[in-house]
């Protein structure tokens, strides 16, 4: 049987994915979510774990956030980091500018979650067409929404979100590549 391992930076990151990847995956694949203590952290264990896995039918899927660091540098970064460990196989992906922005492409989910329906409207608006060009995603999140909270938000978004309406780029990336690795 295979199993998808996510190595991610945060906790966050984790209760959006454990939402959405039964949509994504089909369900003989197995999945399992590892959240870490930031990008220093995420970092220093990929060398080990990729290492120290030696289940067979495993494969490992690495999401980090963009922040402002720069994109392309990140992930070659990121792959030399698994390929090091002998992983060549692993999947690197990269929310760009961080979770929020995947969060801020279902504008719709995020109204739903916390009974606001007027934010639907807005992801018309020039603004968030493409929510992967905000670098403070997790601000304007919190704008929109007052009592967004990083984790519980994640996951009351996520529970909402429909995956082909999202308008990031980088969420769409993320679940092609997801999809190609379950699949192949």
């Amino acid at each position: 049987m295979k199993e998808l391992v996510f190595l991610l930076e945060e906790e966050s990151m984790k209760a959006l994915l454990e939402v959405l990847l039964p949509q994504i995956l089909p369900p003989e694949v197995r999945f399992r979510c590892i959240p870490h203590e930031g990008k220093q952290d995420l970092e220093k264990s990929i060398p080990r774990k990729l290492r120290a896995w030696q289940t067979p039918g495993t494969y490992f899927v690495i999401v980090r956030d963009k922040d402002a660091a720069d994109c392309v540098a990140t992930k070659k970064r990121l792959v030399a980091l698994c390929e090091q460990a002998g992983r060549s196989d692993a999947l690197v992906r990269i929310a760009c500018h961080e979770l929020e922005s995947w969060l801020l492409g279902d504008l719709t989910a995020v109204g739903k979650a916390f009974n606001n329906n007027k934010l639907a409207a807005l992801q018309q608006k020039s603004k968030y067409k493409d929510p992967d060009n905000l670098p403070y995603a997790a601000e304007e999140l919190e704008k929109l929404v007052k009592d967004y909270r990083k984790i519980s938000g994640a996951k009351k978004i996520a529970e909402q979100m429909v995956i082909d309406r999202n308008h990031s780029q980088s969420f769409h990336c993320f679940v092609t590549g997801v999809r190609r690795l379950a699949n192949g």
